[in-house]
């Protein structure tokens, strides 16, 4: 159990229900296939509940949530106020769909000599990336504009997890997708349950590998790539 410090800034706090549900299969994952060292780049992170989850339990790692939307940037930060962890870092704003990246610019251990400009410090070099439950809430763009940024950003053997809901071979896996994914287009034509083949492809297209796909409760799925 975590105790959680009371500030007046934790009012921030945003709550996503299904965060609950996943986030003990989720760190199960995580605990078997993230590397044994370096930063997570969270891309997504949402409201911060899952980084104040993951980030005490995989305390090997540095935890670097991010978010394009100011509020939930206000509420990680109030989440990590509420929920204090060393390892875990300040929220960055980042949008994928803007190149580059700010942790682009930035270096482990900067040297404080370094004329060189870095948009963000980090403690040590990211080697890996998690992505939870974006590619289907957010334009099919999005998707390559990620998958471009982790051919950029992760070393070689660096890996990417994706988690959420996919088609498999054209077809959802119960009908529930079937009824979420029309929900999401009809909220926006361009979001989606995506295929997995074509993820894969785009992966593909930048040097990520597929290693994994591990069935997930409620019909989720998370998926394992590595840098090549």
């Amino acid at each position: 159990m975590h105790s959680e410090k009371s500030n007046s800034q934790t009012d921030a706090r945003q709550y996503a229900p299904a965060t609950e549900r996943n986030r003990e299969p989720i760190l199960g994952v995580l605990k078997e296939v993230l590397p044994t060292k370096g930063t997570v780049l969270e891309i997504a992170s949402g409201t911060g509940e899952h980084a104040t989850f993951f980030a005490p339990q995989l305390s090997h790692l540095h935890w670097q949530p991010s978010e394009m939307n100011p509020l939930l940037i206000e509420s990680i930060r109030a989440w990590a106020i509420a929920r204090p962890t060393p390892n875990l870092l300040a929220p960055i704003k980042l949008d994928v769909s803007i190149q580059p990246w700010p942790v682009e610019g930035a270096q482990a251990h900067q040297d404080p000599t370094s004329t060189k400009p870095t948009a963000i410090n980090i403690p040590s070099a990211i080697t890996a990336i998690v992505n939870v439950n974006m590619i289907h809430i957010s334009p099919w763009e999005s998707c390559e504009h990620l998958m471009s940024g982790a051919e950029r950003i992760l070393p070689k053997g660096g890996l990417l997890y994706l988690y959420g809901p996919y088609k498999r071979n054209g077809m959802h896996t119960a009908p529930s997708n079937e009824a979420f994914d029309e929900m999401l287009k009809s909220r926006n034509s361009r979001w989606g349950v995506r295929d997995l083949e074509a993820v894969c492809d785009v992966a593909q297209q930048h040097h990520l590998a597929l290693s994994q796909v591990i069935p997930m409760p409620a019909n989720n799925f998370s998926v394992v790539f590595h840098r090549q």
